[in-house]
C-alpha cells in the first residue's frame, strides 16, 4: 500500500467517524428537543420519553431539520402553546452544541 493510499484511507476513516458523530449528535439533539417540548406541552414521565422518541423518529421523514421543526410546531399548535418557529430554531441551535459535546465526551 502506497503512502497516498494510506493517507486516503485515513481521510476516509475520519470522514466516516465525523459523519457518525454528527448523526449521533443530531439524534441526541432531537431527543433533548423532544424532552424540552414535552415539558412545554405539559407531558411528563414515561409519556415525555415516548414523545422525545417520536421527535427523533420524525427526523427520518426527510433530510434536514424541517421535519423535526414541523412536528414540534404542529404539536405546539395542537395544544395552543404559543412558541414561535424562531424560538424552536434557537433551542435546536442551543441543543446541538450540548448534544455534540455529550457525544464527544462519550455519553
Amino acid at each position: 500500500m502506497s503512502e497516498f493510499d494510506k493517507r486516503q484511507e485515513g481521510f476516509e476513516k475520519k470522514y466516516a467517524l465525523d459523519e457518525e458523530q454528527k448523526f449521533k449528535a443530531e439524534a441526541r439533539r432531537n431527543r433533548l428537543l423532544g424532552l424540552w417540548a414535552a415539558e412545554k406541552l405539559g407531558i411528563t414521565g414515561e409519556a415525555a420519553t415516548a414523545y422525545a422518541k417520536e421527535v427523533v423518529a420524525a427526523d427520518f421523514e426527510e433530510a434536514g431539520d424541517a421535519d423535526v421543526l414541523r412536528k414540534v410546531m404542529a404539536d405546539f399548535a395542537a395544544k395552543n402553546v404559543a412558541i414561535t418557529e424562531q424560538a424552536i430554531r434557537a433551542k435546536m441551535s442551543e441543543l446541538i452544541a450540548v448534544a455534540a459535546a455529550e457525544v464527544k465526551a462519550g455519553k
